[in-house]
């Protein structure tokens, strides 16, 4: 019931943005109709592996696009799994998205490339040029493959983004080589950083580490993966040609 209330509430405001003009069923020669098939894969770490539970960010997804569109015209799938990193995405991304003949990648990844330099013994994180040929590699790969990419700018680690802590200066700068990346290789940026940043300036005057959108300083609480379904579904509508 939760989720069908939050779908109809982000349905309506999606309508605020996109003109109720645009509210049409679509025809039958229409892009979608075209398409054999719409599949949206979401590949990440342990927000994005938690984001596929009820609640979580690709479930709301999943709801919204369907209250959008209907049912079944647009699949989304998550494929994040606990600790990766942009080397786990690269072995993984055959087996684990391209095999789903995707049209659309939205890559979000870069906190524990970042958050094991710091605060874990037995993992390490990314150097930056491994994290930067990375990502070009898994962009190219699901280029060559006939998908889109949305690629995602790290989040948070910790909710005060002007923080001096070594870490937030540290996602800053892996979060400005996702955009240098999306630039030079023609991926559409989400600016997930951004957008927490924006946010975040204005909701967390105490300067909280968790709390605001994070249950942790990291992973989503529930108004963390409502905050984030909104923006992907701004982007996805854009991105699908559906609007």
């Amino acid at each position: 019931m939760q989720r069908k209330r939050y779908a109809a509430s982000l349905l309506a405001a999606m309508f605020l943005v996109f003109g109720c003009a645009d509210t049409e069923e679509p025809e039958s020669d229409s892009g979608l109709e075209r398409e054999s098939r719409l599949r949206v894969v979401f590949l990440g770490d342990s927000i994005t592996e938690s984001g596929a539970l009820p609640g979580g960010y690709v479930t709301l997804v999943a709801d919204s696009l369907g209250a959008l569109y209907g049912d079944g015209m647009v699949e989304v799938a998550g494929a994040g799994i606990s600790g990766n990193k942009v080397p786990d995405l690269l072995s993984r991304l055959q087996a684990d998205v391209l095999a789903q003949q995707p049209s659309h990648v939205v890559i979000y990844i870069g906190i524990n490339d970042v958050w094991h330099h710091f605060e874990f013994d037995h993992v390490t994180g990314t150097e930056p040029e491994v994290f930067d040929s990375g990502l070009r590699q898994l962009v190219a790969r699901i280029d060559s493959a006939g998908a889109s990419v949305l690629l995602c700018t790290p989040s948070v680690i910790g909710e005060d983004p002007d923080s001096p802590a070594p870490v937030n200066l540290r996602l800053a700068e892996y979060a400005e080589i996702s955009r240098r990346v999306a630039a030079e290789t023609g991926a559409r940026l989400c600016d997930l950083r951004k957008e927490f940043e924006d946010h975040l300036r204005g909701a967390n005057p105490d300067k909280a580490y968790e709390g605001i959108l994070t249950t942790d300083g990291v992973h989503l609480s529930e108004r963390g993966n409502e905050f984030v379904a909104e923006f992907m579904v701004r982007h996805l509508t854009e991105a699908l040609g559906l609007q």
